[in-house]
């Protein structure tokens, strides 16, 4: 956030973040952009532009983390009301509730029964990216026992292959940077359905062979789509068997 913060304000000596992210950052690479994604909530940048500028694939969790910011320290407008950021269009948007979701796991305190019920207030076509922005909270942060994170995975309903996808992007950005976490391995057992290395595999295989960013979806996308499609059957069961 103060490296995106300083690339943003000082006009000479840009390119700070890149930099990092490229160097002894790269490991952290997944919660780098998220919080590149809170600088451009504070300074009213579009985060849009971080996959041109940052990274083509990852620099969506620019977004992702704009919409985290949003979600946790402007609740009231952004959950409570369910308002949507006016300076955000196109796929910006869809990766703005992700984050969204993910602040969710804060903003309600791990109470799994209230999470699910303000998911269950937004429209439709936004509940997918909230419940994958939920599940990598859950798994990423912790703080919910084995029966609250069942719970969870029954209140998410039709969304449980899209929670499970939030819950393998936790599992890989832990193992990238090396702190993998006893609560992670747990939530992957039980959104997932495999351990948390397998979870995080899963995501990598998902990488292989995808296509550039087209007119109307960015590679991002369709590589969430392709990990979600694992655990939603049949796919679910062939995979658990090759992973797990």
């Amino acid at each position: 956030m103060a490296l995106a913060l300083l690339d943003g304000l000082l006009p000479w000596g840009g390119g700070r973040l890149k930099s990092f992210a490229a160097g002894v950052g790269r490991a952290h690479e997944y919660m780098l952009y998220v919080g590149a994604g809170w600088a451009f909530a504070r300074l009213g940048r579009d985060p849009a532009r971080a996959p041109q500028s940052l990274d083509p694939l990852l620099g969506w969790l620019a977004a992702d983390g704009y919409g985290f910011h949003e979600g946790y320290f402007k609740w009231p407008a952004y959950v409570a009301r369910q308002q949507r950021p006016r300076r955000l269009k196109g796929y910006a948007l869809r990766a703005f509730d992700q984050g969204l979701g993910r602040s969710l796991w804060f903003v309600r305190g791990a109470e799994v029964q209230k999470i699910v019920e303000t998911v269950g207030t937004f429209a439709r076509e936004r509940r997918a990216d909230l419940w994958s922005g939920v599940g990598l909270a859950c798994a990423y942060a912790g703080g919910a026992d084995d029966v609250s994170v069942e719970a969870l995975r029954a209140g998410a309903g039709p969304f449980a292959p899209q929670l499970a996808q939030g819950a393998a992007f936790a599992a890989k950005a832990r193992e990238r940077a090396g702190n993998t976490a006893a609560h992670t391995e747990r939530a992957c057992r039980i959104l997932c359905g495999m351990t948390a290395g397998a979870a995080a595999s899963l995501t990598d295989a998902a990488l292989i062979h995808l296509p550039p960013d087209d007119a109307d979806e960015p590679a991002y996308e369709l590589w969430r789509r392709r990990i979600a499609g694992a655990f939603g059957p049949p796919s679910f069961q062939i995979l658990k068997e090759r992973f797990a």
